[in-house]
């Protein structure tokens, strides 16, 4: 009993400790300038709904921010932007890489670009019709990407 007592109360101070490394809030200023400068050019008029300041504990601080209107932005330690979900909306063109934007717009004329992922080795593009493209870093057309 005693043994199961400890390992009890192991298992809520690791889960304990594992949590405090996430902060929530609405305040902008939690944010990276970078990332305070991207919302207010590209999402001004839109309400901050929570910013989670996720900190790892070998890795460096990244950010998710929830705005009002259910977008979802993921950005980097020095406040780039990593990932845009707009769920319905359209991601603002001015975050599309300009070859992409020109290619979904000559092959895929009457859909809209919601979901925007920036990784270390490509561009995964969501359009509102559920298609998901890749594209290098260059903006080249590499397929069509396949659930797993």
């Amino acid at each position: 009993m005693k043994k199961i007592l400890i390992l009890f109360t192991l298992l809520l101070l690791s889960v304990g400790a594992a949590s405090a490394f996430d902060k929530y809030t609405i305040n902008r200023d939690a944010l990276p300038e970078a990332a305070r400068a991207m919302l207010d050019e590209y999402f001004p008029k839109a309400k901050v709904g929570m910013i989670k300041v996720d900190k790892h504990l070998l890795k460096k601080t990244d950010y998710d921010v929830r705005l009002v209107n259910g977008t979802k932005i993921e950005f980097s330690n020095a406040g780039k932007w990593t990932s845009v979900d707009c769920k319905t909306r359209e991601v603002p063109s001015g975050l599309i890489p300009k070859t992409i934007r020109n290619y979904v717009s000559k092959n895929f004329s009457d859909v809209k670009i919601v979901k925007i992922e920036k990784k270390s080795t490509k561009y995964e593009v969501g359009l509102s019709d559920g298609v998901e493209l890749q594209f290098n870093l260059l903006g080249q057309f590499k397929g069509v990407k396949m659930d797993d």
